[in-house]
């Protein structure tokens, strides 16, 4: 899926001094269409309206908050740092429909999926998504 787009690479020190809202709105992105695909993926015959009620389920605070959860302990130290930033960062509202913490650890794991996302670690990346939808359906 990302091999073929012609994105610019940050080095490691590059992404580290990008504000971690940044770095969330780009983990945010490459999150969203992650799970798009995999939805499509998993069932072709879904309408647009089907396939973004479904996606909620995964994007979501609460979703990504017990993803990061179960993830923390295999993260680098490296990441965990990442994570930290974005999870610590002031964000100026909070949606009415999210618990402050599970918010702000999800703003957590979009800052890491940004980070990772932007130093090209494809191997990592893909890691991290397929086991943050293997947490979230086992919890269904």
């Amino acid at each position: 899926m990302l091999e073929d787009l012609r994105v610019r690479e940050f080095t490691k020190d590059e992404a580290r001094m990008l504000n971690p809202l940044q770095l969330a709105l780009v983990g945010d992105g490459v999150y969203e269409v992650f799970i798009r695909n995999y939805i499509l993926s998993s069932n072709s015959e879904l309408s647009a309206h089907k396939m973004h009620k479904e996606a909620i389920g995964y994007v979501k605070a609460k979703s990504q908050s017990l993803a990061m959860h179960k993830l923390e302990d295999e993260l680098t130290e490296e990441e965990l740092y990442i994570y930290k930033r974005g999870r610590n960062t002031k964000s100026a509202t909070v949606p009415k429909n999210a618990d402050v913490r599970d918010y702000r650890m999800a703003t957590g794991f979009e800052s890491l999926v940004g980070y990772i996302y932007l130093i090209g670690n494809k191997e990592r990346l893909s890691y991290i998504m397929n086991k943050s939808i293997e947490i979230i359906n086992n919890e269904e």
